[in-house]
């Protein structure tokens, strides 16, 4: 194939047009989700960018181990707001590059054994909203416009169902749907193949109702939620422009924490869930956990939360005043 060569030693160090072109062998190769494959193709990109710009990385004229531990490492220092997460998902996305590269004898997999970005899951884990504030940042919208009756149907949502804004954007009219006479919105997860529905009560149910007769006629497979503005009339919301969306609704409400975001929302519905009354399985078939482990962080702290003043601070406390003859 035009620009694609093997080598036998490694990877060369200007690899030149045939990157871009082993990148779309490899995704057709992959046993991905279709939805995953914009994200490995990112990914990849950055890559290929970042050591056609950086030649010195490449050791004697070859890129090897060391210039993968040299790219995570720039990744981290990239200035660009890279999360632990997000570097993790780029060394894997590479990682899996040139595995594959390796077993085709394109190149050597010189990614091999190199780890992501070591993440602390529970501080990973943001913040959530508390009922009054989530009502405060709903009452912020006026539903007397049509966006103003989009917005409040976005969030109200991210609120009630935990829905990422990727589950937003993707979202289409005909993912609404009836399942033993209850309206239920289909949902295609992040990283999923597979659609998975979530209920819609009533509250939730209305506003879109409300949206969508204002908005007029739309077919099956228009999306659920479009841009009203004069620039992109029509099209589908991207993740960017929601979380626009929410922090403009946010900071009307008088909410001004940078710890607080977009998808706190979802941490919130997680946690509004669980102080509900659910189990922590009904809990993580909700918020569609892979892992349970996931789900058990915000029982944890639902549960340390709830019993704040039975802690071992509080009991110290007592015990040392007890001790101390009436403490401090």
């Amino acid at each position: 194939m035009d620009g694609i060569v093997k080598h036998e030693a490694g990877l060369t160090a200007h690899p030149g047009q045939g990157m871009g072109q082993l990148v779309e062998l490899f995704l057709k190769s992959q046993d991905i989700a279709e939805s995953s494959k914009p994200t490995y193709r990112r990914y990849l990109r950055m890559f290929s960018a970042w050591i056609q710009e950086n030649p010195q990385a490449a050791a004697g004229g070859q890129y090897t181990r060391e210039t993968i531990l040299e790219y995570k490492k720039a990744l981290g220092k990239s200035g660009q707001g890279f999360t632990a997460a997000t570097v993790s998902n780029a060394i894997g996305a590479v990682r899996c590059f040139f595995t594959w590269a390796e077993s085709m004898a394109y190149y050597p997999n010189i990614a091999k054994g190199v780890k992501g970005e070591k993440r602390n899951r529970k501080k990973h884990l943001k913040g959530y909203f508390t009922p009054e504030q989530s009502g405060a940042i709903l009452a912020a919208i006026d539903r007397g416009t049509l966006e103003g009756g989009r917005d409040y149907a976005i969030i109200n949502l991210m609120f009630r169902l935990g829905l990422r804004e990727i589950e937003i954007c993707r979202a289409n009219i005909g993912d609404m749907d009836r399942i033993a006479g209850t309206e239920v919105l289909n949902i295609l997860g992040k990283g999923q193949d597979e659609k998975e529905w979530l209920a819609l009560p009533p509250a939730a149910l209305g506003p879109i109702r409300e949206y969508l007769g204002r908005r007029g006629p739309a077919p099956d497979d228009a999306p659920l939620f479009i841009s009203h503005g004069p620039t992109n009339r029509g099209l589908r919301l991207t993740t960017r422009i929601i979380s626009r969306i929410f922090t403009k609704y946010k900071h009307k409400a008088g909410i001004i924490s940078n710890k607080l975001t977009a998808h706190s929302c979802r941490h919130s519905a997680v946690t509004f869930a669980l102080l509900a009354g659910a189990s922590i399985q009904e809990a993580q078939a909700f918020a569609r956990h892979s892992d349970i482990n996931t789900t058990l962080i915000y029982a944890h702290n639902v549960d340390r939360e709830k019993n704040i003043t039975k802690t071992p601070e509080f009991k110290i406390d007592a015990f040392l005043n007890q001790a101390q003859g009436g403490g401090l």
